[in-house]
């Protein structure tokens, strides 16, 4: 009984030491101020969202794309796309392309130009365990979550499991 009467005691005295430092509207306003910076927080992360698009760039193409040393896996990191029944531009029947993306900066040696190419992994099945590929040209580390490849990038899509990953040519570095 008496530790009943004791939390009562503690919830009055905190209760109303909230009331004396702050009213309702305070408390309101506050809370707006929150919720509108966590509604706008997403749009600010330093991630590409690049949309559903599958048509690159018109650049000159050299090599074969089922193969890891092909010019646009500079920055790769998973399973080619073009050896798990997509493209290095389009994912897996049964896939989707994730939301967000990693960019890298990879030197084309058909046209001798830099070219940015965003990193979309495809969701929806399990991994493919054909082609995998990872490579860390210019890497940064951890902290610059835009340019690493080893953030789990499916989950802001519906099914959070990895397939492969997609290169796709956003333009050129300029």
């Amino acid at each position: 009984m008496k530790d009943m009467q004791r939390l009562d005691q503690l919830t009055d005295r905190f209760s109303r030491g909230l009331a004396r430092r702050g009213s309702r509207r305070d408390f309101l306003a506050k809370l707006g101020v929150w919720l509108a910076g966590a509604a706008v927080a997403p749009v600010l992360l330093p991630v590409a969202r690049v949309n559903a698009r599958t048509d690159d760039a018109p650049v000159p193409e050299e090599g074969d794309p089922n193969d890891c040393s092909y010019w646009r896996y500079c920055a790769q990191g998973g399973p080619l796309c073009s050896c798990c029944g997509g493209s290095y531009n389009q994912c897996p029947p049964g896939t989707e392309m994730s939301k967000m993306a990693w960019i890298g900066t990879c030197h084309n040696p058909a046209d001798g130009k830099h070219y940015l190419i965003a990193y979309n992994d495809c969701c929806g099945k399990s991994v493919c365990q054909r082609c995998t590929c990872y490579r860390f040209e210019r890497e940064q580390p951890v902290y610059r979550a835009s340019q690493a490849n080893d953030v789990h990038w499916c989950q802001a899509n519906d099914s959070s499991e990895v397939a492969c990953t997609l290169a796709i040519v956003l333009g050129p570095a300029d």
